[in-house]
């Protein structure tokens, strides 16, 4: 009995974060040091320096007196050590103590600004500060960790989700992370859209700026310019249909034909998947440009006068279609494949034509693919700004026009903040105008049972237009991606094609010296930067996405579809105005890291992160319930089950969310435009700014490397999931044949 007793007081995981919270407030520097991922600070003035002070020698000296409520946050847990956990005392400590020492940090986060007093009221209470706010640093970071989890750990203790500590504390870490980094950003985004000259606000400023006709003016009618969010609408509704048709086409070509090229197909899937987001756009200029050799051969030719055609609606529209048209198969191909045989084969028996079986069986139950689909080209047109910039023209869109109204000589956030809405607004309307097509029909066609039937060919009146459009698409397709990589390795497009590696030599040369590589080349310090960003956020959004979806598939909570549509929100959420709120959201205190890389990470993690959720989902899945059960009947915690069963066993969604996380960070634009810095100058925004300069050749030459990079590590990736096997079936299937 007395070993059972000190086994439930001894509380290993509260302790920890007990002494985690300690460290952090008296130990580490509390607030945000310049370089986050530098340890300079310990040879620096630590901790005297009052840049670098832990909160409690900053109390000590008698600064930042309001952070001294904290110290009571802290010492209360220490009565709940020697308490079981059923006692209801023990939760009452913990809960009063995490939510008062995570309560208080908000508290005086938000209250206190970079010029004191947030509020009024507060200013004319307690006087002037005579001091400022500054972002978080190590120390409020572990601490305000220590709070949150000491809160679940009481949370727990009442019996929420059967007392699991690990379920509740990831619960709350999910809620929290999500809420300041998803759902706090776009709250502070429409909050600026109200904004007067003078800090106050007013629904006027938001409705001039709103109903401005540069937005939704008419003008394209009589021969003038539409608004910008029409523009966008108009295009991305083209994008959305021209792509999910073209997607189905190549999607009917590979599971309903005898092609014998389909694995051609399919690796063309890869490539805009790899390519930075504008580089189709300059392809297309080297191509059909006042100077691009289409252009030029016609010209010649036909004696016609080169226009500049290219620029403007049909240039994004060819750019975008080609750029996310694959994007489209990769929804449809498993949608198209998923649809049951046996129905297929139900309806030929009943007499009726190939034409009838695929307009009336087939088609119908494609829907929730078609309508994925058209949703994911209509929010990546709008999301688009890569293409926009290079080929936009006079036709104006809301990505470009939030990128100018930031970063442009008007610097109204105010104008960028309705733009983002607007957008914002488009999206979520794509997303209920889907659930309201798709309604609440069920297409499942796929049971318990042995389905041994195969996919019957299209009919040959389909499959004759459907195989010409597939081959002259995937021909454009491969003869833009040869215009890449042939435009990086020519003196100047158009001019004077002479081939030459000079491009190469410019961004990426490098020379041995005595003290190692000197890396000389001008893109080599947006490259490693790219690199090291990427690879940090891959591993976490990869941990948050899975540690989301066992919460989703494996526990039942209260709340749990709103805690779904929050982690899945940022999906919806097109880049730009993912930028736009970071910037407004993260400029200032409690967390400041605007210009850092930290912001990149975070950005990049919660962009990515439903991509993890969604393959940690379709895999978990498929693991029976029961090896979860059986841990837990044989004595292991959640926490246990999860790393030792649950884990080993999502090998290819690990890898599926490390690699999709990585090359999207790698090739991003939409958000990493608002975001990069001088110290943190990602690759796309450096080719951005080349193609800015009419520097096309180095622009082209970075990218090509880039693809190049990005195709490596997919396809190495690819082979280690090819190898991931569960069990001896594959061996006995293949002994068996």
């Amino acid at each position: 009995m007395r070993t059972l007793t000190s086994e439930r007081t001894t509380h290993p995981v509260l302790i920890f974060w007990i002494i985690a919270g300690w460290v952090g407030f008296f130990i580490l520097p509390w607030y945000g040091i310049e370089e986050f991922f530098s340890f300079e600070w310990l040879v620096d003035g630590y901790p005297f320096d009052e840049d670098y002070a832990p909160a409690g020698f900053l109390i000590a000296q008698g600064e930042k007196l309001w952070l001294a409520p904290m110290i009571l946050a802290l010492v209360a847990p220490l009565a709940a050590l020697g308490r079981l956990k059923t006692d209801p005392l023990y939760a009452k400590i913990l809960i009063g103590a995490g939510a008062l020492g995570f309560g208080w940090m908000i508290l005086q986060g938000f209250a206190i600004g970079i010029r004191g007093w947030n509020f009024e009221w507060a200013a004319a209470l307690y006087g002037d500060l005579g001091d400022r706010q500054f972002g978080m640093g190590y120390g409020a970071l572990i601490c305000a960790s220590a709070f949150l989890f000491i809160f679940t750990q009481g949370i727990a203790a009442r019996g929420a989700i059967n007392g699991d500590v690990f379920v509740v504390s990831s619960i709350g870490g999910v809620i929290v992370i999500v809420s300041a980094f998803v759902f706090f950003p776009i709250a502070k985004m429409l909050t600026a859209a109200f904004i007067t000259e003078d800090g106050g606000y007013s629904l006027g400023v938001f409705a001039s700026k709103f109903f401005d006709d540069r937005l939704w003016g008419l003008g394209c009618l009589s021969g003038g310019r539409c608004g910008v969010a029409l523009n966008s609408l108009f295009l991305a509704i083209l994008v959305g249909f021209i792509t999910t048709a073209l997607g189905l086409v190549f999607a009917l070509v590979v599971t309903r034909s005898g092609f014998r090229y389909k694995k051609l197909l399919r690796a063309l899937t890869v490539l805009p998947i790899i390519t930075p987001p504008f580089v189709i756009g300059l392809a297309l200029i080297l191509l059909f440009g006042l100077s691009g050799s289409v252009t030029v051969f016609f010209a010649d030719a036909f004696g016609i006068q080169p226009t500049r055609w290219l620029y403007g609606l049909p240039g994004i529209l060819i750019a975008q279609t080609l750029a996310f048209t694959p994007i489209a198969f990769l929804v449809l191909i498993g949608v198209v494949e998923g649809v049951s045989p046996s129905m297929e084969e139900a309806a030929q028996t009943l007499r009726a034509s190939k034409w009838q079986v695929f307009k009336t069986v087939s088609l119908p139950l494609m829907r929730p693919g078609l309508a994925n689909a058209f949703l994911l080209g209509f929010i990546e047109s709008m999301a688009d700004f890569g293409n926009p910039l290079v080929l936009g023209g006079n036709f104006d869109v809301l990505s470009t026009e939030i990128f100018f109204a930031i970063v442009g000589a008007q610097y109204d956030q105010g104008k960028a903040a309705v733009l983002a809405m607007v957008l914002l607004c488009f999206t979520l309307a794509a997303f209920y105008a889907q659930r309201f097509w798709l309604g609440k029909k069920s297409y499942t066609t796929v049971s318990g049972k042995g389905d041994s039937g195969v996919h019957p060919h299209m009919p040959r009146a389909l499959s004759i237009p459907v195989l010409a459009l597939a081959m002259l698409w995937a021909a454009f397709t491969g003869i833009v991606y040869l215009m890449i990589f042939y435009g990086s390795v020519v003196e100047l497009w158009g001019v004077n094609n002479t081939l030459t590696f000079k491009h190469y030599v410019t961004a990426f040369s490098f020379r041995l010296e005595e003290g190692g590589i000197r890396w000389s080349g001008a893109a080599w310090d947006s490259f490693w930067t790219t690199l090291k960003i990427a690879a940090i956020a891959a591993p976490l959004t990869a941990v948050v996405g899975l540690i989301t979806a066992y919460l989703l598939t494996r526990q039942t909570f209260a709340g749990k579809n709103a805690f779904e549509f929050g982690t899945m929100l940022s999906f919806a959420i097109p880049g730009t105005v993912i930028g736009v709120s970071y910037i407004l959201a993260f400029n200032v205190p409690p967390i400041e890291i605007t210009g850092t890389g930290i912001i990149l990470v975070v950005s990049f993690i919660f962009r990515n992160m439903p991509v993890g959720v969604r393959a940690g989902i379709a895999s978990m899945s498929q693991l029976d319930k029961s090896l979860d059960e059986s841990s837990l009947t044989l004595g292991a915690n959640s926490w246990q089950t999860f790393r030792r069963i649950i884990l080993p066993l999502l090998r290819p969604a690990i890898l599926a969310a490390l690699v999709y996380s990585f090359v999207r960070a790698m090739t991003a634009i939409s958000a990493v435009i608002f975001l990069v810095s001088a110290e943190y100058d990602m690759a796309t925004s450096y080719i951005i700014g080349r193609v800015e300069n009419n520097d096309y050749g180095l622009a082209i030459a970075y990218s090509t490397t880039l693809i190049f990079v990005m195709l490596s590590v997919v396809l190495t990736m690819q082979l280690i999931i090819g190898r991931t096997k569960i069990g001896r079936r594959m061996s006995q299937s293949r002994t068996n044949v």
